[in-house]
């Protein structure tokens, strides 16, 4: 178990490197990566299931000691990126399946990724983790009724197929983790250095099949595409801790909101445009995923470089609680 969570520590630490290049190969031999395809919900299943093992009632808890964060950080999550991710692909035109691409991965929960990046970044942990958590279960109704209100005048939207797709690759996996901690805690302790490794594949995987099924559209849109993704999740950060300030929250919840509200589950976003739109609808998740874990760890440098104000050692001590 030592080497395999030594092996897990590497992916995690590399992962954006690491699927930049499985990206770029996908591009390049996009045969070889094609069939990954038919398996997107199966993968994401797993990484939900592995996030399930990892949740806890106390995660919930937070809500009712701490509820202006959480309720800021859930209103910015689902309104703030959906409507950016619509107004971005309307002022560069969009073609509409990466118009209603960028708005489905605008609409989709946060990321686990954001909880590692708020740790690092000194930011408030429990709030971060209640984020991911609350909005991972608000969206089987929120997220398609997002997407059917900004990206339906794009492509048919059923919120139906919608909210039932969110249930068997979200809710159920989640549920199956927690009743699998609940049951077998023997067993799932000595699994979890084995689950970044997992979550990192799975991803890394979805990306290269969603790479490999646009490999022509990524030359003929792919500029267009990069640069409305960098905005989103650009934005994301900033709307996000601008909103966090603006309610007069500290500097820690400032930097938990803006890593929720700037990091998605693309993983979500790439299996549901998979399933319900086309491939190219998926390449905005793809991007996605490997940018946020680019931005993320500038985005921590630059608040431990800057002094970490309002981060002492009291502050530090809240986040860990």
């Amino acid at each position: 178990m030592e080497t395999v969570a030594k092996i897990s520590q590497f992916f995690s630490k590399y992962f954006a490197v690491i699927v930049i290049a499985v990206s770029f190969m996908a591009f390049f031999t996009p045969d070889t990566f094609e069939w990954i395809a038919a398996y997107i919900t199966i993968l994401l299943g797993v990484v939900m299931f592995g996030m399930g093992t990892t949740m806890r009632f106390a995660d919930f808890k937070v809500i009712a000691q701490k509820p202006v964060p959480v309720v800021i950080g859930l209103l910015a999550q689902f309104i703030v990126m959906p409507l950016t991710a619509f107004v971005i692909a309307y002022v560069l035109g969009l073609p509409p399946e990466l118009a209603a691409g960028l708005v489905l991965v605008g609409a989709c929960p946060g990321g686990t990724a954001s909880n590692v990046m708020v740790y690092l970044s000194r930011g408030d942990v429990p709030v971060s983790v209640a984020m991911t958590s609350v909005s991972t279960m608000l969206a089987p109704l929120l997220t398609p009724l997002a997407v059917l209100l900004l990206a339906g005048q794009w492509l048919p939207v059923s919120v139906g197929d919608l909210f039932m797709s969110i249930v068997q690759v979200i809710i159920v996996p989640i549920v199956l983790g927690i009743l699998a901690r609940r049951l077998l805690p023997g067993a799932v302790d000595k699994g979890q250095a084995a689950l970044p490794l997992v979550s990192v594949v799975a991803i890394m995987l979805i990306v290269a099949a969603v790479v490999a099924a646009n490999a022509e559209n990524i030359i003929t849109s792919g500029a267009a595409v990069f640069a409305a993704v960098i905005l989103h999740n650009g934005f994301g950060l900033l709307l996000g801790y601008l909103a966090a300030l603006w309610a007069g929250l500290d500097e820690t919840k400032r930097r938990a909101i803006s890593m929720e509200v700037g990091m998605q589950n693309s993983g979500l976003g790439a299996a549901l445009a998979t399933a319900h739109f086309s491939p190219l609808a998926a390449l905005p998740s793809a991007i996605f995923s490997v940018w946020h874990n680019i931005s993320g760890p500038i985005l921590v440098s630059f608040w431990n470089r800057s002094g970490n104000k309002g981060t002492d050692e009291e502050g530090q001590k809240r986040a860990m609680q």
